[in-house]
């Protein structure tokens, strides 16, 4: 439904966009992930053809975004960042000006009034001066221009700014109900709106693409490995040496002994192997250790994003920190 085409943008000697290439599928809710300034709500204004790139394009719906601009545009709704209000109107006048600039009239207009004001939640509102109306309210109504011509690609710009916890929750439900008609794009540097809403992430960080793909994707590309911690009553030096002989490790690392003299281990394996489990448990029943905890540690989407914006710069460990142990590392 969209694919964007080695995009550049540069404002002077300023790149804001540098070699951004992605698609996105028929269906799918993506999310644009990255710091303030990445580029995001550039890229943004260029799929809306708010602005053209430098270099590069974007097919949406299978209209090019330089041939065919309006017929863009009749496809996309969009809520930009700061959403686009009169203030002198009111709520209803606003969208009917807005509706009868997509072209919608009469009966027609009427139906799309009566979905949106309840999608949306702005019923209590409808009548209302938007001067007089909350920011929560007025990001409702930015939404609700987005959506008044049903569109087939829905782009939001951090489309929960400025909402309540609750109205947040009302959005994301609504997000993801649009997405059994519509393709969605949204940009956030909000990491729990990502990891809730998204089907697939793209993050981009001083205008490159850093990384795209589901959750899972990011995992094994940031993190390289699948991490266990083991807790048990034992002492460091035994339980390290017992572990220090699996087979399935890549790396082992002592995390800390408590006051009861139970000690923590994490131990890493490779993603596509699915052994160390067995062989741990296996160990533990043959050392007959009592066992305080042993679980997968879930890696969360800011452990993911941290460690694919910093990537660049870490630098090798020194080796001298690391003990060779049968099939891995001690540290």
């Amino acid at each position: 439904m969209v694919t964007i085409k080695n995009i550049y943008m540069h404002y002077g000697s300023t790149v804001a966009l540098d070699n951004v290439s992605f698609s996105v599928k028929e269906g799918e809710v993506l999310g644009l992930l990255g710091p303030n300034g990445a580029g995001k709500s550039t890229l943004m204004k260029i799929l809306t053809t708010f602005i053209y790139p430098t270099r590069g394009t974007a097919v949406m719906g299978g209209h090019d975004i330089l041939e065919e601009p309006l017929r863009v545009r009749e496809l996309v709704g969009y809520l930009p960042e700061n959403v686009p209000l009169y203030m002198d109107m009111r709520v209803d006048e606003y969208l009917t000006f807005v509706g009868n600039a997509r072209g919608i009239r009469g009966a027609a207009l009427r139906r799309r009034f009566d979905w949106v004001k309840e999608a949306c939640g702005i019923v209590p509102v409808w009548k209302h001066g938007i001067h007089e109306i909350s920011k929560g309210f007025r990001q409702r109504l930015g939404l609700a221009q987005a959506l008044i011509h049903d569109p087939k690609i829905l782009i939001l710009d951090e489309p929960t700014s400025g909402l309540d916890p609750l109205q947040i929750i009302g959005i994301r439900r609504l997000v993801r109900e649009l997405a059994k008609e519509k393709t969605i794009i949204f940009s956030t540097h909000i990491l729990q709106e990502v990891e809730v809403i998204a089907d697939r992430i793209v993050i981009i960080n001083e205008g490159r693409t850093v990384a795209q793909g589901t959750k899972d994707d990011l995992a094994q590309e940031a993190m390289k490995y699948r991490c266990h911690t083991l807790t048990v009553k034992e002492s460091r030096e035994a339980v390290a040496k017992a572990l220090g002989g699996l087979l399935h490790a890549k790396e082992i690392s002592f995390l800390g002994e408590s006051r009861d003299g139970f000690v923590t281990f994490e131990v890493k394996s490779s993603f596509e192997d699915p052994l160390l489990v067995p062989e741990i448990d296996n160990l533990n029943k043959e050392k007959k250790w009592p066992v305080k905890t042993f679980a997968e540690r879930r890696f969360t989407l800011e452990d993911m994003f941290i460690s694919l914006l910093t990537r660049r710069r870490k630098t090798e460990t020194a080796s001298a920190d690391r003990l060779p142990a049968g099939g891995g590392k001690i540290i």
